[in-house]
């Protein structure tokens, strides 16, 4: 089992930056890619980004690209979403999940955590 616990969520006016972490315990997690994932009220969970289990690898939703950056911190078992320029439309609860290797699919992911609120207001 890997249990992922995210933080970091919270209230930021638009144009603001958060900074999401999502910490790993139990198996070994430098083996695994993370993703994030987020779901607005009223809408489907959809991929944000993901990252490979060395780092050296990302991959971005277009509506992030630019704004949004991964990275992960192997020896403190901890992937980050750093999110600048923030939109109302970034609203939402984001979920960070490993999987075996670097997906942007849901169906792929092996563990997921309960999700972080981020509130974007106008």
């Amino acid at each position: 089992q890997l249990q992922l616990v995210e933080s970091g969520g919270g209230l930021v006016q638009a144009g603001g930056s958060l900074r999401l972490s999502c910490a790993a315990s139990g198996r070994t997690f430098s083996s695994y890619a993370m993703g994030w994932f987020r779901q607005a009220p009223g809408k489907e969970r959809e991929f944000v980004a993901a990252i490979s289990w060395s780092g050296g690898t990302t991959v971005f939703a277009d509506s992030v690209k630019g704004r949004f950056t991964i990275s992960r911190d192997n020896a403190k078992n901890t992937v980050y979403l750093q999110m600048n320029s923030l939109k109302p439309e970034d609203t939402a609860v984001y979920y960070c999940a490993a999987a075996r290797g670097i997906t942007t699919a849901q169906r792929d992911m092996d563990y997921w955590g309960k999700g972080a609120l981020v509130t974007v207001s106008s």
